[in-house]
């Protein structure tokens, strides 16, 4: 049996990385996924052609996370077009790494902005048709990285750190209206991202992980996979690490 059959997926950042990975999951699994993004046309096209061979609904909305009144338009479209949301999925997320000292403030406003407050927008916008239905799964991807800091990511760290406090505290004010709230926070991830660091980052990365390999993304979609569905009907206000052990 499909652990995600008719369930209705809204994931946000969808069209690489661990985001793609998370819709992928979920369709194969029997969800209807409505998916943002923010530049990539393209791939955002491709990835709704992927989703629906399996026999699902998927679209596609260009949106910023970031924005308030935008996020507002996106729920209130993705409401008519597939009349619910079962799962919110807050994954939207950049880095503008530099130390403090050289670090300028646009650079911290954009992660805090995108990372953070992305995360308040969706969740403050999803609430009411949630607590409507009396029934929600919100998941917040966060990172070991806001659990135990790295320097040069200040406002990163920041930023995941702040995801993990919005999300317990989520979980305490609507846990009696059946809906949860949860953070991933995934380690060393084998993206994009990570493939364009050299060598000798990766085997600095390496040298903090116990399991002495970068995880994949379907490691990290098995857990969205595990929150999203019935079988974590009585998990909230968690984070669940996905790092080979560094914590």
């Amino acid at each position: 049996m499909q652990l995600l059959n008719q369930k209705v997926a809204l994931i946000t950042g969808a069209t690489r990385g661990i985001g793609k990975g998370i819709a992928q999951k979920f369709a194969a699994q029997g969800a209807n996924v409505a998916f943002t993004y923010h530049r990539s046309t393209q791939k955002a096209e491709t990835l709704v052609q992927e989703l629906t061979q399996l026999n699902i609904k998927a679209i596609a909305y260009q949106s910023d996370a970031g924005n308030f009144e935008a996020t507002g338009h996106l729920i209130q479209k993705v409401l008519q077009d597939f009349g619910t949301i079962d799962v919110l999925v807050n994954n939207a997320g950049i880095t503008q790494d530099n130390l403090l000292l050289r670090m300028n403030e646009q650079q911290w406003d954009a992660v805090i902005t995108t990372n953070l407050k992305s995360v308040f927008n969706l969740t403050k916008q999803v609430m009411r048709p949630m607590l409507k239905k009396r029934s929600g799964s919100i998941i917040n991807m966060s990172s070991i990285v806001g659990i135990q800091g790295n320097a040069g990511q200040a406002n990163y760290a920041a930023s995941k750190a702040g995801i993990i406090g919005f999300s317990k505290s989520i979980a305490r004010e609507v846990g009696s209206r059946n809906i949860r709230c949860n953070v991933i926070a995934p380690g060393f991830i084998q993206t994009d991202m990570t493939d364009k660091l050299s060598d000798e980052k990766k085997a600095q990365f390496l040298q903090q992980t116990p399991a002495q390999r970068f995880g994949s993304v379907e490691e990290v979609a098995n857990v969205a996979l595990f929150l999203a569905s019935d079988l974590s009907s009585y998990v909230s206000g968690q984070v669940i690490s996905v790092c080979g052990g560094m914590t």
